[in-house]
């Protein structure tokens, strides 16, 4: 029988994809046991605040641009097409059902997994999934690696988020080397993020 093929899930609002989220995949793919990697570009995190997310498609375009279709990267689109908000534990089900043949582990930073109790049906989660957790800066996850039987991937750490991509934007600031070049160039030309 045919070893399933393990798929890292990296969910995030990617809004906008950076160099940081890239180096992080690139870790997990080539560090770890994982065949690919899937970028779940999410519409709206129930956790977080809808007010600067740019619209799905657009966010989805950018994570495009930004793998440039790399062998063993997939940007997925799977959550658009589900109920809002998303819930990893409504994805992770789906894909089971529609890839019966994949093996999904999920990717997530320590920040993540120190809230993944308020996440809906975490139990369920623990129990039918591995999950793979890159530290954050000072986190001491001792306990929540026991817990939920988490595998450790030391990624190095790079100080970018999406928020800093956006101010910096906003402010008139060329930041090209902080993002995927086609990414950056598609942000500029659309005019995103500066008001």
């Amino acid at each position: 029988m045919q070893k399933k093929k393990k798929i890292g899930l990296y969910f995030g609002s990617f809004n906008p994809v950076h160099n940081g989220h890239l180096a992080v995949a690139n870790y997990f793919l080539e560090f770890s046991d994982l065949d690919k990697i899937w970028f779940v570009v999410s519409p709206q995190n129930p956790l977080k605040n809808k007010k600067s997310l740019l619209a799905d498609y657009h966010r989805l375009e950018i994570m495009i641009r930004a793998i440039d279709y790399t062998e063993n990267y997939h940007a997925s689109n799977i959550e658009f097409k589900l109920p809002k908000p998303s819930y990893t534990i409504d994805t992770l089900i789906h894909l089971k059902e529609k890839y019966p043949t994949k093996n999904f582990v999920l990717l997530m930073g320590g920040d993540n997994i120190i809230t993944l109790h308020k996440w809906k049906n975490y139990e369920q989660i623990v129990k039918n999934h591995e999950i793979y957790v890159y530290p954050r800066p000072n986190s001491n996850l001792d306990d929540y690696i026991k817990k939920y039987n988490c595998k450790i991937v030391n990624a190095p750490q790079m100080e970018i988020s999406s928020s800093f991509i956006r101010a910096s934007i906003k402010d008139g600031k060329k930041i090209k080397f902080f993002m995927p070049v086609k990414s950056y160039e598609y942000i500029l030309e659309m005019n995103f993020y500066k008001k």
